[in-house]
C-alpha cells in the first residue's frame, strides 16, 4: 500500500492554522538508493518543467558545439519570465542555430515579467517561458539535418534521444509518456526516479556519452541562475545563495534538486499543485540535509517562511512541517 502524502507546509494567519499543504519527497544518490523521504517516494507523476536540463543536455550533445556561453545553454534550461535580458538569450539561441523565430512550436504566450507583457502588443510564441527550451531543440534539429516542423512529435530522433536519457539517468523502465504544456513530450516516472536523474547530475560519467553535456548543462545554470526562472523566483534564488545546488522548478508544483558536492538528487512534488508551498518545503529539506550554509539559510529566510498578509502587513506566515525518515 503506498505511503500517504506527508505534511509539508502549513499556513498560519494570526496565530490560527488555516490551510496546510502535503505532498511527497524523495532524496536518493548517484546509485539510485532512497536516502531519505516523506510521504510516498514512489508516486507517480510526470517530470514537466524539471525535466529541462535533460531535455537541454539532449540538444547540446546533439549541437556538439564547444565553448558555449553560459547565457545560451542556461537559457534552453529555463522557464523565464520573458525579461529583455532573458529574451535576448532565446534571440541568440535561434540565431546561433540558424533558425527563426517562426518555427517556434511554442504556443503564444505572455510574459510572466509585468514590465514585458506591458510592452507587448500580443501574445507571441518567443514568450512563451519554454521558447529557450524549443530555440535548443531547434538547433539540435538543423545540426543535424532532422525535420524542423516537427520537432515536438515524440517519434522525432531528437524526442527519442531525449526519453532515453530519461531512461539512463532516472534508472527506471515503465515510463508514460504525455503531451507537456508546450507541446513536447513529457515523461512520466517516480518521485525516486526523479531524484535519482537529478544526483546523477552530479556524476556525469553515469550518463556515458552525455557526460560532457551534464557537466556544461550544470555549471551554466550555476552561473546564470537568473536566466532559469528569473531575479524573484525561488529556484534561481537558491541556486545564487548556495552555489553548489541546481534546482528547477516543474509545472504542479514539482522541485528538483541536486547538491553537486553531495551527489544527492532531491525531488519534492505538492499533493495540491500548489506552487506557494514548494520553495518553504525545499528549503527545509535542503536544510535538513546539511545541503545550507549559514549564509545560504540567511539568504533564503524570507522564501522559507514567507509572510501571510493582512491589510497589507504581515500577520502570519508559511511554516515548512516537512520532517524527513530514513535521513542518515
Amino acid at each position: 500500500m503506498a505511503a500517504a502524502p506527508a505534511p509539508l507546509v502549513r499556513v498560519v494567519r494570526s496565530g490560527v492554522q488555516e490551510s496546510i499543504h502535503v505532498g511527497d519527497v524523495a532524496v536518493c544518490d548517484t546509485s539510485g538508493r532512497l536516502v531519505a523521504s516523506a510521504g510516498d517516494p514512489d508516486r507517480r507523476l510526470f517530470i514537466r518543467s524539471s525535466a529541462k536540463p535533460v531535455q537541454a543536455t539532449v540538444s547540446l550533445d546533439a549541437i556538439g558545439e564547444e565553448h558555449l556561453p553560459d547565457r545560451v545553454i542556461a537559457i534552453m534550461c529555463a522557464s523565464h519570465d520573458g525579461t529583455p535580458v532573458q529574451i535576448r538569450a532565446v534571440r541568440e539561441v535561434l540565431r546561433r542555430g540558424g533558425v527563426a523565430v517562426r518555427d517556434l512550436r511554442t504556443p503564444a504566450a505572455w510574459p510572466s515579467d509585468p514590465a514585458s507583457a506591458k510592452r507587448l502588443a500580443r501574445p507571441t510564441p518567443l514568450y512563451h517561458n519554454c521558447s529557450g527550451k524549443h530555440a535548443g531543440m531547434l538547433w539540435a534539429s538543423s545540426r543535424r539535418g532532422w525535420a524542423l516542423p516537427t520537432y515536438r512529435n515524440r517519434s522525432h530522433p531528437l524526442q527519442r534521444r531525449v526519453l532515453r536519457a530519461v531512461h539512463l539517468l532516472s534508472g527506471e523502465e515503465d515510463i508514460a509518456i504525455g503531451v507537456d504544456g508546450c507541446g513536447v513530450p513529457v515523461h512520466g516516472v517516480t518521485l525516486r526516479g526523479v531524484a535519482t536523474m537529478y544526483a546523477r547530475l552530479a556524476e556525469p560519467d553515469r550518463a556515458g556519452e552525455l557526460a560532457p553535456s551534464v557537466v556544461r548543462v550544470t555549471s551554466a545554470m550555476r552561473a546564470e541562475p537568473d536566466l532559469i526562472g528569473g531575479h524573484d523566483r525561488q529556484d534561481s534564488e537558491i541556486m545564487r545563495a548556495t552555489g553548489d545546488v541546481v534546482v528547477k522548478y516543474g509545472a504542479e508544483a514539482l522541485d528538483a534538486a541536486v547538491s553537486l558536492g553531495a551527489g544527492l538528487g532531491i525531488a519534492l512534488k505538492v499533493a495540491d499543485g500548489s506552487y506557494r508551498a514548494a520553495g518553504p518545503g525545499m528549503i527545509s529539506v535542503l536544510d535538513q540535509l546539511g545541503l545550507l550554509s549559514a549564509g545560504a539559510r540567511r539568504a533564503l529566510a524570507s522564501r522559507a517562511s514567507p509572510p501571510v498578509l493582512g491589510g497589507g502587513r504581515p500577520v502570519g506566515r508559511l511554516e515548512p512541517v516537512v520532517r524527513l525518515r530514513g535521513k542518515g
